[in-house]
């Protein structure tokens, strides 16, 4: 199984940027794809999951910026980020999950994202 992480960069505070997670087809239908993220010195955090029904949960330090969504046509899971902040700052990671299992088998490579003030 591997997912492709892509769509990072540099932007500036109070900008965006869209993440694209893509997976084979055999995978995208099995599992969820959700979104992590790490930052130097730090421990990884989850950034946005969504289940199978489409419920959506997102860590406290983003929610009302960043939207999980999810394309069946395109075997992707996007995450948009808008209003990032300098904190934002960190390399995130898609990683998969078996619908209904909080274990996550997979893990993408990562992508960087900076934030300049």
């Amino acid at each position: 199984v591997q997912l492709q992480a892509s769509g990072g960069g540099l932007v500036q505070a109070g900008g965006s940027l869209r993440l694209s997670c893509a997976a084979d087809g055999r995978t995208f239908g099995r599992f969820a794809l959700d979104w992590f993220r790490q930052a130097p010195g730090k421990e990884r955090e989850m950034v946005a999951t969504m289940n199978w029904g489409g419920i959506r949960n997102y860590g406290d330090s983003v929610k009302g910026r960043f939207t999980i969504s999810r394309n069946s046509a395109e075997n992707s899971v996007y995450l948009q980020m808008t209003s990032l902040r300098p904190e934002d700052t960190a390399i995130y990671y898609c990683a998969a999950r078996k619908f209904g299992t909080d274990t996550y088998a997979y893990w993408g490579q990562g992508t960087q994202v900076t934030v300049s003030s």
